[in-house]
């Protein structure tokens, strides 16, 4: 089926961007795979990103952005990252561009802005927000992290796990309990302040080793007496699990948006692999079975996309609501991982080798369904929805 959601200047956007990663993150070194060894993409690619227009295309033009709002050309990184089996570096841009960027725009005041949306722009300064507590999980409500005002600075202790971006960025949005919020609204007094590198008190614990997403540098902060000061408040006091909330919408889209992106790369890969190799005189994917199961995850695949489709025309027309982008989120994520399962199954013993990209993907996917909050809240959201 034909696809209808980009236009021209999309289409000029994606093929920049493709060049973008074909020369800067895969290059004729490998340096993705180093990247991946080490656990973390180098600082200065970011800058390299920026430069070349793929950061914060949503900053006015006056703060050294693009000044477009069309969510378009965020789908087109995440796709463009999974289509090149370098979805973990595509994290880091997205986590950048499609999660922390919107809490900047909406609720900066004009100073914050001057400060912060140039840098932003430009990859000089890289985001990441602090949500996960130790032992809270998907729980929002129940973190413990605390800031108390003294004078003009909030004096903020407590601790953040597996923060995307976590080594590497500058600035760490973090939510904290500025308010008692006692046990019968959890949801009061939670506030968001901006942690900046260098501040006194704040550090960055290990860098984590995970199951998959090697490339992306996923920490352990911790915060003891941490001066912040007022100034680096975003919005109101008190009103941060409401932003929370607001934001999370887009952010479950992004999810599902790169979901649906690495199932159609999986499914790519297969197409090729079956196609060149040989078994019992014929090509493997001839054999009934694997011209089913392809049929089956091309049809479902598509499926995905066309929804996620039409949950960017409504995130770009205001429309987008929060059981909507949650039946993205877990259904394209179900979907990745059952794709990049089935699609390794047919590499065979090839499938379980790293070099191969079907074998990274397989390893990557299966985080989607854990975070951005669990799947299992997110069938929670669309049942209370249906007024369960």
């Amino acid at each position: 089926m034909r696809r209808t959601l980009f236009q021209d200047v999309h289409e000029d956007f994606r093929a920049s961007f493709r060049t973008f990663l074909e020369r800067e993150v895969i290059g004729e070194e490998g340096r993705y795979g180093e990247w991946e060894r080490q656990g973390i993409v180098p600082r200065g690619v970011f800058e390299l990103a920026g430069r070349g227009g793929f950061l914060g295309m949503a900053v006015p033009e006056a703060y050294g952005g693009a000044g477009v709002e069309d969510f378009r050309f965020n789908l087109i990184i995440g796709e463009e990252a999974q289509r090149a089996g370098v979805g973990s570096f595509g994290l880091g841009i997205t986590l950048h561009n499609d999660i922390c960027l919107p809490y900047f725009l909406s609720y900066c005041d004009e100073r914050q802005r001057e400060r912060w949306l140039p840098g932003i722009a430009s990859g000089e300064l890289i985001t990441a927000i602090a949500m996960t507590e130790p032992g809270i999980g998907s729980d929002l409500a129940g973190l413990s992290t605390r800031a108390l005002r003294d004078g003009d600075h909030y004096v903020l202790d407590g601790a953040k796990t597996f923060i995307t971006n976590g080594i590497n960025a500058d600035l760490v949005i973090t939510a904290v309990r500025t308010g008692a919020g006692g046990h019968q609204d959890r949801h009061r007094g939670i506030s968001l302040l901006v942690v900046e590198r260098g501040m006194e008190g704040f550090e960055r614990g290990r860098n984590l080793e995970k199951l998959g997403q090697h490339a992306q540098d996923t920490a352990e902060l911790s915060f003891s007496n941490v001066h912040v000061p007022v100034e680096n408040l975003l919005g109101e006091e008190g009103e941060g699990f409401r932003y929370l909330v607001s934001n999370l919408p887009q952010e479950r889209l992004s999810i599902a948006a790169s979901a649906v992106a690495a199932a159609d790369a999986a499914l790519g890969w297969t197409l090729d692999y079956v196609r060149e190799r040989h078994a019992f005189g014929q090509p493997i994917g001839s054999f009934q079975a694997s011209r089913f199961t392809l049929a089956e995850l091309r049809t479902e695949t598509e499926i995905g996309r066309a929804y996620v489709d039409r949950c960017a025309q409504a995130l770009d027309a205001g429309e987008l609501t929060a059981e909507d982008a949650a039946m993205a989120k877990w259904w394209c994520t179900e979907l990745q991982g059952r794709v990049v399962d089935r699609c390794l199954q047919l590499f065979g013993g090839y499938g379980y080798v790293l070099e191969y990209p079907i074998a990274r993907a397989f390893a990557d996917a299966r985080v989607t369904r854990i975070y951005g909050g669990a799947n299992e809240i997110m069938k929670e959201i669309v049942g209370r929805s249906m007024g369960l």
